[in-house]
């Protein structure tokens, strides 16, 4: 503000007014640098946040999934056993002697069903793991997108520290007027 463009107070007013104003001036500036200063900080730490919640996600679901990749191989290496296990039990059953025909189709047949019965139950629990580490992803997803909204949520709310700090200014501005408007009618 000019000071020749303001109209006259009384003698000892304005000098008062003016220190008054730059009082009021110079906290409000002191005021919004640190306000901004904390929004500053506050919106970093959400971007940190935000980046910390997708590597975390990315390394547990890695994690997951060379658990499944190792179930896998394992569970493969099961089913191959039980089938080598089935052709040994029906060669062994076709060399022994004195075994009638319709017996050794019998021993023969239940060899296989045993195979058969462990390469399904094998089956059975990798369809299990593999519908558990779907499970898992999707509880992980949810921990990430919930950190994600957290984040947002910081980011916002520097936003909204920085606007409420600029109107800050005009209200300042507003109430100087006031007061000086207020010297002047007294």
């Amino acid at each position: 503000m000019c000071v020749a463009a303001l109209p006259a107070l009384g003698g000892g007013v304005a000098p008062l007014f003016f220190a008054s104003l730059g009082i009021q001036g110079a906290q409000m500036v002191a005021q919004n640098r640190a306000a901004a200063q904390a929004a500053n900080y506050q919106y970093e730490a959400a971007r940190r946040s935000a980046q910390s919640a997708e590597q975390a996600f990315a390394q547990q679901q890695e994690g997951l999934a060379a658990n499944l990749k190792e179930t896998r191989a394992s569970k493969g290496q099961e089913r191959l056993a039980a089938r080598v296990q089935g052709q040994q039990a029906r060669g062994a059953i076709a060399a022994t002697e004195g075994v009638s025909g319709n017996v050794a189709n019998l021993l023969s047949m239940d060899a296989s069903r045993q195979s058969a019965n462990l390469t399904n139950s094998i089956n059975q629990t990798m369809q299990s793991a593999e519908g558990q580490f779907r499970r898992n992803v999707l509880g992980l997803q949810s921990q990430r997108d919930s950190r994600l909204n957290a984040a947002t949520d910081m980011q916002n709310q520097a936003y909204a520290t920085a606007k409420r700090n600029t109107s800050g200014i005009f209200d300042f501005l507003g109430a100087g007027v006031q007061t000086y408007t207020g010297l002047l009618n007294a």
